[in-house]
């Protein structure tokens, strides 16, 4: 029903989707899907935890190397947003607009702050212990690098995902990044 929904997804919108159409696509009858889901909501919260599952397997097999990388850089070249880790996330982001959409709208029902949460510790954190960032200041900090994140994302996926993937990591960088100048007068 996964596969049904998403195939249903490519084509439409979310909200025009119903329990017969995906029934017809999967070649299953309504009793059985009401036996795995009660709602529609119930399937796309499951269509997307599954697709950040594997996203999250991908971009944590490079984990250990972007943490080694992290051990030699000079503190002044660490971003915590890096082109490294931005360009397959959009990538994989573009790739499934339609569900990302439709998540980012729904994003309350389904709780994808804390699975957004979950999909950036990796990054984060490497750098956080780089910085020697106190624990206690961690949450508000990943709040508003994500909360920021989303926002740009969820303006890329209303306007189709039009702006190429190098452009929107370049605005993100540009949010994150305190220019050189403002870093020495801070000092």
């Amino acid at each position: 029903m996964d596969e049904a929904f998403l195939t249903l997804l490519a084509k439409k919108d979310f909200e025009y989707i119903t329990v017969k159409e995906i029934c017809e696509v999967a070649g299953v009858n309504r009793s059985t899907f009401y036996l795995h889901y009660e709602t529609m909501s119930d399937l796309l919260s499951e269509s997307v935890s599954r697709m950040n599952e594997q996203f999250l397997a991908c971009m944590e097999k490079d984990s250990d190397a972007f943490s080694a990388k992290l051990q030699n850089c000079p503190r002044d070249e660490i971003y915590l947003i890096t082109p490294d880790y931005l360009t397959p996330y959009l990538s994989y982001i573009k790739n499934n607009k339609r569900l990302f959409r439709t998540a980012t709208e729904n994003a309350a029902v389904l709780g994808m702050d804390k699975s957004y949460d979950r999909m950036f510790r990796h990054v984060f954190t490497p750098i956080l212990d780089r910085y020697g960032v106190p624990e206690q200041d961690r949450t508000y900090i990943m709040a508003f690098y994500i909360r920021g994140l989303m926002a740009i994302i969820s303006e890329w996926l209303k306007n189709d995902c039009s702006d190429s993937i190098t452009y929107v990591t370049g605005v993100i960088q540009q949010c994150v990044k305190i220019p050189q100048s403002e870093t020495m007068n801070a000092v």
